[in-house]
């Protein structure tokens, strides 16, 4: 298991196929993508790396977090993430990845925090079809409902579907496909749309439920 990558989303595009035909695409930004630390089995109980994406400025770092970079040797960052992997996956310390980390057509897991839709009513957040349009429904034609019996059990049971806040939730889609890379830019497309707003944090990573192509760079493809 190798690490993943932290992305911005930049937007939606196309790409055009040979054939004339388009594919909608979502526009990943990798930017100064870099190794900050790494955790290990004998000092920390497990294995991962934790990446940092772009730079900030000095004053908005933390003290403690200003002494992290420091030990990294790596400029302070405006975002952090961390990634399990394998102990032969682990990275050294100030290495940049590049989006040249993926290949074309790989599988791979997106996830995001979805758009925040405020407080929403049951047809909206749960899909429900609402009460009748005649007979006799009156004024209420978007509730849900009942929302329980009456002296047995006498209470409405946790976790009923009811109308309430929707949205900024952990979301993961799996098996999205890599359409197109660029590495000088630092850009992944993926095709299809990602959880989350534009200006949103991705993760990125290999698809846990399809086999990694047999030529993709580990433990991870490094900036030259």
């Amino acid at each position: 298991m190798r690490t993943g990558i932290l992305a911005k989303k930049l937007g939606m595009t196309r790409l055009f196929k040979e054939d004339g035909t388009h594919v909608p695409v979502t526009v990943l930004l990798m930017d100064s993508l870099q190794v900050v630390a790494t955790r290990t089995e004998a000092v920390d109980g497990y294995n991962a790396v934790q990446l940092g994406w772009g730079t900030t400025k000095v004053k908005n770092v933390s003290k403690p977090n200003k002494g992290h970079f420091a030990r990294a040797k790596v400029e302070p960052k405006a975002k952090l993430a961390e990634f399990r992997v394998d102990a032969d996956g682990l990275l050294e310390p100030g290495a940049t990845l590049s989006a040249a980390h993926f290949l074309v057509g790989q599988k791979v897991d997106v996830c995001g925090t979805s758009k925040g839709k405020g407080f929403a009513g049951a047809m909206k957040r749960w899909n429900f079809a609402g009460l009748e349009a005649s007979h006799g429904v009156s004024i209420s034609h978007r509730s849900h409902g009942s929302t329980g019996n009456r002296q047995d059990p006498g209470k409405t049971f946790k976790n009923k579907k009811m109308a309430g806040h929707l949205g900024v939730e952990r979301i993961t889609t799996l098996n999205l496909e890599i359409a197109g890379v660029d590495a000088e830019r630092g850009l992944v497309m993926v095709k299809g749309a990602v959880p989350g707003a534009k200006g949103g944090w991705v993760l990125v990573r290999d698809a846990v439920k399809r086999a990694r192509p047999a030529d993709a760079p580990f433990p991870a493809a490094l900036a030259s």
